[in-house]
């Protein structure tokens, strides 16, 4: 639909699972939905796919309510944040979300769509992470993957239309994954108020049973 012509997560799930790598997990943190990524998959059930995006803008999908359909219900793990979400609101996600599906779920690999759209000073959103906001999720996926697949985990580049911002975005998740402190964040944080997402939360964990 415009940002990309091949869906490089896909392409890389069906490549594992053909290898032997049957259950993978995908975490997208992409600012815009994964339309593309949930249609593929939404009736896979060796597929979990968790998707971070800002809700009510391009490409208008990604309802919570969307869980997945037939065999792949429940796969489907939408979450989509109010602008101004924030470092705060991304870690309750990565620890009361993503971690406990993850180790549920027990995948075989896990493939994260880093989307560094979502980086507060990105023009086409406006979600509010920081680089240290993406060194933590990638280091919690690296941490998870340690845990349950032998450290199997990848990242793959996604948008991010601010060329300091990525950079910095970049090497962030490339110290988390090698295991590496955080870089001092270049840019630092944005002014904004991260609002509740409690009821957010209430509702995923009602949706997907945490």
């Amino acid at each position: 639909m415009g940002f990309c012509l091949l869906n490089n997560l896909a392409i890389a799930a069906r490549h594992a699972q053909e290898a032997g790598l049957r259950r993978v997990m995908i975490v997208d943190f992409d600012v815009h939905h994964g339309n593309g990524t949930q249609d593929i998959f939404k009736s896979d059930a060796n597929v979990l796919d968790i998707s971070t995006h800002q809700s009510g803008i391009y490409p208008g999908s990604g309802a919570m309510s969307d869980v997945g359909l037939g065999p792949g219900a429940g796969m489907l793990v939408n979450i989509p944040l109010h602008p101004n979400s924030g470092d705060l609101a991304f870690e309750r996600i990565a620890n009361e979300v993503i971690i406990p599906l993850g180790i549920r779920f027990a995948p075989d690999l896990i493939l994260m769509s880093t989307g560094f759209d979502s980086h507060w000073r990105d023009p086409l959103g406006q979600l509010q992470l920081t680089c240290s906001g993406f060194h933590m999720l990638a280091r919690t996926v690296a941490r998870l993957a340690d845990e349950v697949c032998g450290g199997r985990a990848m990242a793959v580049l996604e948008g991010g239309y601010d060329p300091e911002a990525l950079a910095g975005s970049v090497r962030a998740v490339a110290c988390a994954l090698a295991g590496l402190p955080c870089p001092p964040d270049p840019i630092g944080k944005g002014g904004y108020l991260e609002p509740e997402i409690g009821p957010l939360m209430q509702r995923l964990r009602q949706l997907h049973g945490l």
